[in-house]
């Protein structure tokens, strides 16, 4: 098929990449002339696992990308990728998104045929019926069902691995409101993936399949907060809340994965999302206790974390050291990090904070630029009274030597990477 992709950050560059890999023509739309220019050379300006490669493969070929929105008009379908960031009280800011549907209302204002315009975006349901059709039947001049088709497939990819996600999917979900054109297209789109990996297609309409994205993340993220809670109230009591959560995992009404306490969730998902549903809720006169609780969990832990190391450690004047500053490993991103409270909360103790990442270090530094930035996790550890781990990079798993070289060997292991031994203070978050 010949698609075109509004948007070409995390999600609109993987997925252009991905459409092309399964055999497709892909146009990526993107205002802004660099990022256009080096997708166009092969190149994302993403950090994701398995991407480079594709876009290697598949620029200038399959894989062309541009800034004029007028190319979707010499496709079969338009997904619109692009970001929709959170407004100071949580909820979602649609501008962006809306000006994309508008140039791409424009583009196919001409067209004869059918369109299909899907959003990939991550927005509230009723902001798919009340402005993202109006405005693209505004700019188009046609009617939703009839010349074009409107359609919602949320994405389901992890930052680090979101390739092998869009490939390998659990599901794939298409919201149509029941349009045949629609989930005519979508379905020879992803036939190659539903032959190739037997994937659940769930087929329901726009509103569902946008609320499905949001309970998904709420799901997974309260799952996070419960663990987190009870590895608080296991170490109370001096028990080792992974062997707890090994146990209960087993369970296949609960299953294993999520269940590793720590310092808790970011990214750019689950915060915003979780943010989302809670702003959509109040403002609907409904309080969801459940994922607000989730949340303010979410938000105590960094700070549990600098209390264990206040039990070891007056850190005023010392030197810390602080493992991992992407909010997860195999990426660069910082957001929604949990570096980020931890950094802010020895800076407030007047610490004098050393910070390493593989990746992430100069993205940070452009956020915290006084702190001093090591060039490995051993040279971070150097001469430092203390260690907090916030990300579980595979490397901490292997800084034994390291270790020996801190003027006071305490470590506070936020993500139970690093092994107990002796000659060093250990102490897990919540075991």
């Amino acid at each position: 098929m010949n698609a075109s992709v509004v948007g070409s950050g995390y999600v609109g560059t993987t997925l252009s990449a991905c459409l092309a890999d399964m055999g497709h023509e892909v146009t990526a739309i993107d205002i802004d002339e660099e990022t256009v220019e080096r997708l166009n050379g092969g190149e994302a300006r993403i950090h994701e696992p398995g991407l480079g490669p594709l876009l290697s493969a598949y620029a200038g070929g399959r894989l062309q990308a541009t800034t004029e929105h007028a190319a979707a008009a010499e496709t079969d379908v338009t997904f619109l990728a692009v970001g929709t960031p959170s407004n100071p009280d949580g909820s979602i800011d649609a501008s962006i998104l809306l000006a994309a549907a508008e140039d791409i209302g424009r583009a196919i204002a001409d067209k004869d045929g059918y369109h299909l315009v899907v959003v990939k975006s991550t927005v509230m349901p009723d902001v798919i019926d009340e402005e993202v059709i109006p405005q693209i039947e505004a700019a188009s001049e046609k009617t939703d069902g009839e010349e074009i088709g409107v359609a919602v497939n949320p994405e389901f990819q992890r930052e680090g691995s979101a390739v092998r996600d869009f490939m390998e999917p659990d599901k794939i979900v298409l919201g149509t409101d029941g349009d045949e054109r629609a989930l005519d297209i979508l379905a020879e789109l992803y036939q190659p993936l539903v032959s190739d990996w037997e994937v659940p297609v769930v087929e329901t309409g726009r509103r569902e399949a946008a609320m499905i994205k949001y309970a998904n993340n709420a799901f997974l993220a309260a799952k996070i907060s419960l663990i987190n809670d009870l590895g608080n109230v296991c170490k109370l009591f001096d028990v080792d809340a992974y062997e707890v959560a090994d146990a209960i995992g087993l369970d296949d009404r609960i299953g294993e994965q999520f269940l590793r306490s720590g310092v808790g969730w970011g990214g750019s998902c689950f915060p915003k999302d979780t943010a989302a549903l809670v702003a959509g809720a109040r403002a609907a006169g409904y309080e969801p206790l459940m994922i607000e609780a989730a949340v303010e969990l979410n938000d105590r832990q960094p700070e549990r974390l600098l209390e264990l190391l206040d039990g070891h450690v007056d850190v005023e004047g010392k030197r810390i050291a602080v493992l991992g500053l992407a909010f997860k490993p195999g990426t660069d991103d910082i957001r929604g990090t949990r570096a980020r409270p931890v950094i802010e909360g020895l800076l407030a103790r007047d610490a004098d904070v050393v910070a390493y990442d593989p990746l992430a270090a100069e993205t940070m530094a452009e956020e915290f630029p006084k702190i001093e930035y090591a060039e490995s996790a051993a040279e971070a550890l150097e001469d430092v009274h203390g260690a907090a781990v916030v990300t579980d990079w595979p490397e901490f798993a292997d800084l034994d030597a390291a270790f020996d070289a801190m003027a006071n060997p305490v470590v506070i292991d936020g993500r139970r990477i690093v092994e107990r031994r002796r000659g060093i203070v250990y102490e897990g978050l919540t075991w």
